[in-house]
């Protein structure tokens, strides 16, 4: 019978309902069989020594052999430990070719608590669990081919979280309810990837993108924070790090603590939620700050009164600025619009000595005392509105001319119609820095006491001798001003001629430099011309070269073949003479034989004969006749 990878993979779903009824976890192996035959059982010759451990259920299912191929299927314990083969040799026609660990969560699973109670249960023994990943053999072809399959189906990221048991997986109002101790342990066991998801996931919240959900959300999460009062130092140290970033950016609703790039202490992280430290990042002071013992800073939690509102409790990193208003005694800050939105503005006497006239006053939220704002708005604009640009310029104009909108004093008036002039010029496009010169000649005319008093007494007649002499004081001071100008252009032009110079010379050392950068490059040109050249000239003679050793090559081949031609005639020259050599003495050697049966013969013939002569005397006599032919 032959099973298609679908069928096997139906059966591995069957097995795992299954599963779901007694509460189980299998493993499943599939074995290649070497020496089974067509028809033989594979059940007859048990490919595994099993061992049966006594109150742990095991089932096994062996089917008929499907292509040389035996399906195994292991049922594990309660625990979901995996009951290892013995350590003994297995039978010769075995080999493992796939062990693969299929969790409930794989076919889904109708009832998520029982999945949930499952995975607790595995996981209470970690070193268990990974002693029995060791124990089992690693995945081979097979696996690979599956785990490729699935990226080609675009499974792969969707089995990695499946692999994942449900328990594991939390929220952020499981972070926000839970015991600080039990998420810090599941979120240990989590990946990088899967925390920063959580991050994300606040981090979007905190931006509100999302509208009412979003707000509604963070509301409840911060209500679920705020409520826990068990939240102390001891409790906080056995934080996961990103859980406390997360516990920080939900009671703060700040998102710069869940950012990549921003990396405090845990000790810091610590003292921010508990109200102990400044959460503005850029500020950090400890707080009370400044030891300061005012009852908005006692009992404020969390107050910085170095970068923090009085009366909004807010921050923001906005520096050289109407935005703010400082109190001139106790140091506290206030915007300006929750200042002009609390009436902490208004009219009222001069706190200057000996004035009489009422100006437009600050009562600070904190202490209660009163500052003139004037002073403090030409202090703003003398030391920092030159570093303005125009959308600057028309923002702290606007400030400003909210700020005395209801002055009801002859300066803060004329401050208000000088902003509102200015504002609707910039709009215009006359450029800031002109009015920037305007306005601080503007606070400067309001500090004169004669102008003030000239502009106050404008309907008032004057006699022609004063009004001559007040023509002469103007005409005089345009005369300095003008003269004062003079020389600043004639610094400038000064300063501008010898710019001039300076690029002159600075262009005619350029000029001597590019003449002396082309003859370099004259140079280097005909150096590499000749190195040229000499390759060419040593290509030549390689090419030289190699002629005369393939011609002294061919000539040592013809000297060789000569060599071997007089080595075979000699050879076979040698050859012939010894074989001359010895067939003449085979000649002799035969004349011998024959001489000697001759002698035989005759010495036969003479002992027949009677009266013959002595045999030993003829003998004697045929030898040295036969010696003298030799």
């Amino acid at each position: 019978m032959s099973l298609s990878s679908h069928q096997i993979e139906g059966l591995f779903c069957l097995f795992d309902k299954i599963a779901l009824l007694f509460n189980f976890t299998f493993v499943y192996s599939i074995f290649i069989l070497k020496d089974i035959g067509k028809n033989k059982l594979a059940h007859k010759s048990p490919p595994l020594s099993l061992q049966f451990i006594p109150q742990i259920p095991l089932i096994i299912f062996i089917m008929e052999d499907f292509d040389r191929a035996q399906l195994v299927m292991c049922v594990l314990d309660r625990r979901g430990l995996m009951l290892p083969p013995r350590q003994q040799p297995r039978p010769g026609g075995l080999q493992t070719s796939l062990s693969l660990v299929v969790s409930p969560d794989a076919c889904g699973s109708p009832n998520p608590q029982e999945r949930g109670s499952t995975s607790d249960q595995a996981r209470d023994s970690p070193s268990e669990s990974a002693s029995s990943r060791e124990t089992w053999p690693t995945s081979d072809v097979l696996m690979v081919k599956k785990l490729e399959k699935e990226k080609e189906n675009g499974y792969a990221e969707h089995s990695v979280v499946r692999n994942m048991s449900n328990s594991d997986k939390i929220s952020l109002r499981d972070i926000a309810r839970e015991r600080v101790d039990v998420i810090a342990d599941r979120m240990r066991n989590l990946p990088d990837e899967y925390l920063e998801k959580f991050k994300y996931e606040l981090r979007v919240i905190l931006e509100g993108s999302g509208g009412a959900q979003h707000r509604n959300e963070f509301q409840f999460l911060q209500r679920l924070v705020n409520s826990r009062g068990e939240l102390t130092d001891g409790i906080l140290c056995l934080t996961h790090r990103t859980q406390l970033e997360i516990l920080v950016a939900i009671k703060t609703g700040i998102q710069a603590f869940l950012h990549p790039s921003v990396s405090l202490s845990q000790a810091s992280l610590i003292d921010i939620f508990l109200y102990k430290r400044c959460r503005n990042i850029a500020c950090g002071s400890v707080l009370p700050a400044e030891e300061c013992s005012c009852e908005i800073c006692s009992k404020k939690n969390g107050f910085c009164n170095l970068c923090m509102c009085v009366i909004c409790n807010k921050f923001d990193f906005e520096v050289n600025t109407c935005r703010w208003i400082g109190c001139d005694l106790c140091s506290h800050w206030t915007h300006t619009d929750c200042a002009i939105s609390n009436g902490q503005i208004g009219t009222g006497p001069s706190v200057k000595v000996g004035a009489s006239s009422a100006e437009t006053l600050f009562r600070c939220h904190a202490c209660s005392r009163t500052s003139e704002l004037l002073g403090w708005v030409k202090d703003v604009f003398q030391h920092c509105a030159p570093s303005w640009d125009a959308e600057a310029f028309v923002r702290e104009l606007d400030f400003v001319r909210r700020i005395f909108q209801r002055s009801e004093d002859a300066r803060g008036r004329k401050l208000y119609w000088k902003c509102e002039e200015l504002v609707e010029k910039l709009k215009g496009g006359v450029a800031d820095p002109m009015a920037c010169k305007v306005i601080l000649s503007f606070f400067q005319d309001l500090d004169d006491p004669s102008k003030s008093q000239d502009n106050d007494e404008g309907g008032r007649p004057i006699a022609p001798l004063e009004a001559f002499g007040k023509i002469a004081d103007v005409v005089q001071e345009a005369i300095r001003k003008m003269e004062a100008v003079a020389e600043e252009k004639m610094r400038l032009v000064k300063k501008a001629r010898l710019s001039v110079e300076a690029c002159d010379q600075e262009l005619k050392d350029k000029a001597r430099e590019v003449s002396m950068l082309k003859m370099e490059r004259q140079k280097k040109k005909q150096q590499i011309d000749d190195i040229e050249s000499i390759v060419r000239l040593k290509q030549a003679e390689a090419e030289m070269f190699d002629k005369k050793a393939a011609e002294a090559r061919r000539e040592a081949e013809r000297l060789q073949q000569i060599t071997l031609a007089k080595t075979n005639k000699s050879e076979e020259d040698y050859t012939n003479r010894y074989l001359k050599q010895r067939l003449c003495e085979a000649e002799a050697e035969k004349q011998y034989l024959i001489e000697k049966m001759k002698l035989q013969e005759s010495s036969r013939a003479s002992q027949s004969s009677p009266g013959g002569s002595d045999p030993s005397q003829i003998m004697y006599s045929k030898i040295q006749d036969l010696i003298k032919n030799m």
